[in-house]
């Protein structure tokens, strides 16, 4: 096979895109959620992982985190991945990492990148799902039973336990 041969193979493989968040908390158990400018809804801090620069979903989260909300925190542990369909877009594939507890000066602290977001809270477990759309918010419920079973991580599809 030449060059040419395996970039125009390369270029007709599926495509699939791939994302990375972090999941913080406050000392209560509170999630800590971002409002985006560019869609409704809300979301974790993370984003698109820059892949093609060598970016790695653990840097990914970590760079996303710090450009969002400023706050630079390596990532935890890996609480789960998800296959996430969408319509009119690729597959997903999403993973979520620890942030940990913020203290009361780290969330003092957060600097929202204005280009990209309008606000945050801190939302109670029971309304992760009311805030955060399609396969997202069963995905964080996911990533806070990981948390408090201290098991994981977990593999999803569409937010929901792979089978």
């Amino acid at each position: 096979m030449t060059t040419s041969d395996f970039a125009t193979y390369l270029a007709g493989l599926p495509r699939v895109l791939a994302g990375a968040a972090a999941l913080f908390r406050d000392a209560s158990g509170r999630v800590l959620i971002v409002e985006p400018n560019y869609r409704e809804g809300w979301a974790l801090p993370g984003g698109t992982i820059e892949s093609d620069e060598g970016e790695t979903p653990r840097q990914g989260a970590r760079r996303e985190t710090a450009e969002e909300i400023g706050l630079d925190v390596e990532p935890g542990a890996l609480l789960a991945v998800d296959w996430s369909h969408g319509p009119g877009r690729p597959p997903l594939v999403a993973y979520l990492y620890d942030g940990g507890v913020l203290s009361d000066e780290q969330l003092a602290s957060i600097r929202l990148q204005e280009e990209e977001l309008v606000s945050w809270k801190l939302v109670r477990p029971d309304e992760v799902l009311a805030h955060l759309p399609g396969s997202l918010g069963p995905r964080v419920l996911a990533a806070l039973d990981v948390l408090e079973h201290g098991r994981g991580p977990v593999e999803l599809e569409n937010g929901r336990a792979a089978r």
